[in-house]
């Protein structure tokens, strides 16, 4: 019983991410949206769509450029990756992906991996697109190695960089101003979220955040195609009284975090009065975490 009850829980968290997941690949689906999307990334200002070579692996998006003349010596194999939740492990799945897409690279260009000339490889560029509730910076490096148990000087032998890029409404507005369909993406999430707070139902909720969007020219063109499909995606996928739970599972998280890195700047300068004090007094909490610049939520 025990089992089926963490499978449950499991499955609506999964659903509840799903929504998102599901949303940002079916907008970028569309070639010249994500080549959009792929010239803001790396800087680019390609404007053929059919130059893009995409393909899918799993939940992740496979990129490269047909006509890069870059790509004769070496080139770039991008994977771009829409996460609902942050996941630190996210390296261990590019080394799962990259080592996947080198040895069908390999085998679609009859490599010759045993012989003494080096092989030409594509660059590997892993970005991970974030917007989960949880408090997160514009950008993160996230590795491979952060999760190897030896922690000696050594450097590993294996390294795994993800880019994790944060496209909540009001983060990496440089990024956004390059990518309207990002932004519009970005907008259209927190609309549906403030909605969602402010509304009796999630029907209501959605029906506002999809006209309201419409109205302001936000995604409209693609809202007023797939608006059924919108809805139905995230009424299947949604369950409010978790997303609410997790909102306030999010918040303690963060507060513990705080609290935790107070704690270690009063014992660092042994202010152990202060420390005694901040456990009883919150608003003397507040003062100690203004005075030591930790960021208050």
């Amino acid at each position: 019983m025990e089992k089926q009850k963490k499978k449950s829980r499991h499955n609506k968290q999964t659903h509840n991410r799903q929504y998102k997941d599901r949303l940002w690949r079916m907008i970028f689906n569309n070639k010249k949206d994500l080549l959009q999307l792929y010239n803001a990334i790396n800087h680019t200002d390609y404007q053929n769509p059919d130059d893009l070579e995409v393909n899918t692996l799993e939940d992740v998006f496979y990129l490269s450029m047909k006509n890069d003349v870059s790509f004769l010596v070496g080139g770039t194999m991008n994977l771009y990756e829409h996460q609902s939740t942050f996941n630190p492990n996210m390296p261990l799945r590019g080394v799962f992906y990259f080592s996947r897409l080198y040895e069908g690279y390999v085998a679609d260009n009859n490599l010759m991996i045993y012989h003494e000339k080096r092989v030409r490889l594509p660059k590997p560029k892993y970005i991970v697109f974030y917007n989960g509730t949880k408090n997160q910076p514009d950008s993160m490096e996230l590795k491979l190695s952060d999760c190897f148990e030896n922690t000696d000087n050594e450097a590993p032998c294996l390294e795994c960089t993800a880019t994790m890029l944060n496209i909540n409404y009001g983060h990496n507005q440089e990024l956004m101003k390059h990518c309207r369909r990002l932004k519009e993406y970005s907008i259209f999430v927190q609309c549906v979220r403030e909605y969602i707070q402010s509304e009796p139902s999630v029907e209501d909720a959605l029906e506002k955040a999809i006209d309201t969007c419409i109205h302001q020219d936000v995604l409209a063109d693609f809202l007023k195609k797939h608006r059924a499909e919108v809805t139905n995606m995230i009424l299947t996928t949604y369950d409010k009284d978790l997303y609410e739970k997790t909102l306030k599972e999010d918040a303690r998280e963060e507060i513990r975090a705080e609290l935790n890195q107070l704690t270690i700047c009063l014992l660092n300068t042994k202010r152990y009065n202060d420390l005694e004090r901040a456990a009883e007094d919150i608003e003397y909490q507040k003062k100690l975490l203004k005075e030591f610049g930790i960021e208050q939520n």
